[in-house]
């Protein structure tokens, strides 16, 4: 007998606000955030998902809906679905959830997305101090395949993931989340750069009743206001898993992740037709709207028994990743190296964060020599499949960090981007325009440049 289609646990509305849904959405992690769904160990089925805008960012030629999105809202989330096994247990606190990614890809009929930079007032990312304007560009996908007629000359398979999967945290967990982030934020540097270089602010996204959507809890009862006082935000990756933008999380991937509550409360969102490791650009893979088709599976006291504690508690722990067989094939690079040094000279130590800042730099001004604009090759490098590493972290004081590009995404007939003897470039040179959307910048804050960059785009 032929398998079942995947039943439909969570689906969409595209033409609906995500408090419209059928099954409403959340935007924050909390135990008491009630499940909308219930599936079973084994049981082959469906999440659909918004983008994480849930539609705030168009398919026009504007970036202003970028520069002033609303991101309290941020990430809206399908979910919270209770997992049973098929005895119709529910999967309990120290169990591990499997939860294998059988399938995904856009919601039909909305075969596009997007990637962008934030304003620096409103966002910001990790190249802020470079790149302070809000910027857009809009994709289109052929099959696996995507190209924008914002970035002329390049088409590359996507690797599809989502960039959030994660079950409910205790509230033991959330508090100890609550603290640790209040005291980086409060007690954190004062001065406006992160380690020093790394221009960004705030240092943690607090708890905030603004933007907040708690899926069932109907807002406005003493219900909601006391949860969406101690909800956490959905932006970082945690010990719950959540915000973790691993791009290779794709067909055939499982992700063993431990459970805090009973059921677990799985949710997921924030889908990625494609994305570079890093995500340099914050706002930046192409992000879209999507479906998952999944199984669960539970291993009953698997938290102990594969998972250290790394900290103070049981607690304390990661999920763990598997990658699936179903990866595009690439078999030529150009790496860029970084080290931790920072563009005014300075030295840092062994400091990684600043060694990939340095190779995208060294990435972004090698690119722009072949008629792309800076911005341009800023959203590229965000969400093409990029690979970042960690190449060294031992040798003081310089940790080395690379970034590789494949070469075959750019269109051969107009540019090989490898140096050569002939100079560059040998091929026609791309056109700058059409260029990424791109907004003015009104703030105040210091811009970094670079006085030995290529001048193509400042």
């Amino acid at each position: 007998m032929a398998p079942r289609t995947p039943r439909i646990v969570v689906p969409i509305d595209l033409k609906k606000r995500p408090w419209e849904q059928t099954l409403p959405l959340h935007n924050r992690w909390h135990p008491q955030i009630p499940a909308v769904a219930e599936v079973t160990a084994g049981e082959f089925f469906r999440v659909e998902m918004v983008d994480w805008t849930a539609g705030c960012i168009g398919d026009n030629d504007s970036a202003s809906d970028v520069k002033s999105v609303d991101l309290s809202t941020v990430h809206y989330l399908s979910g919270p679905i209770r997992v049973s096994d098929e005895d119709g247990i529910p999967a309990k606190p120290g169990d591990l959830l499997v939860v294998e990614i059988c399938n995904l890809g856009p919601l039909p009929g909305d075969e596009w997305g997007f990637t962008a930079t934030f304003d620096r007032e409103n966002g910001g990312g990790f190249l802020t101090d470079h790149f302070p304007c809000a910027t857009k560009a809009i994709w289109y996908f052929e099959g696996i395949y995507a190209y924008s007629p914002h970035i002329p000359g390049v088409r590359f398979p996507g690797l599809t993931h989502p960039g959030i999967i994660g079950t409910a945290p205790s509230k033991e967990l959330l508090d100890i989340w609550n603290v640790r982030e209040r005291e980086v934020e409060e007690n954190g540097l004062q001065t406006l750069k992160l380690c020093e270089v790394l221009h960004a602010r705030p240092l943690a996204n607090l708890p905030s009743t603004k933007g907040c959507l708690l899926g069932k809890i109907e807002k406005g009862t003493d219900e909601w206001e006391k949860i969406a006082r101690e909800a956490a935000r959905t932006i970082p990756g945690r010990e719950n898993g959540g915000n973790c933008d691993i791009k290779n999380l794709s067909r055939g991937s499982k992700i063993y992740l431990p459970v805090f509550v009973e059921g677990a409360n799985l949710s997921t969102g924030d889908m990625h037709f494609s994305q570079g490791d890093g995500e340099v650009s914050f706002c930046g893979a192409i992000e879209m709207s999507g479906f998952l088709e999944l199984k669960c599976d539970i291993i009953r006291g698997g938290m102990k028994e594969y998972l250290t504690p790394m900290g103070p508690t049981p607690l304390h722990v990661n999920p763990i990743f598997e990658i699936g067989p179903v990866e595009p094939r690439f078999s030529e690079w150009l790496v860029f190296e970084g080290i931790s040094v920072d563009e005014s000279g300075r030295q840092h130590f062994l400091d990684a964060s600043v060694a990939y800042k340095r190779a995208v730099l060294n990435a972004i001004d090698y690119l722009s020599r072949f008629g792309y604009s800076k911005e341009q090759v800023y959203l590229l490098l965000s969400c093409c499949p990029c690979e970042g590493r960690i190449s060294g972290i031992v040798d003081a004081p310089n940790a080395v960090a690379t970034l590789a590009i494949p070469t075959c995404i750019f269109d051969q007939l107009l540019q090989d981007i490898r140096p050569k003897s002939s100079k560059v470039p040998t091929g026609p040179r791309l056109m700058r325009k059409p260029d990424v959307m791109k907004c003015t910048y009104d703030g105040n804050l210091p811009i970094t440049r670079n006085p030995s960059a290529a001048s193509s785009s400042d």
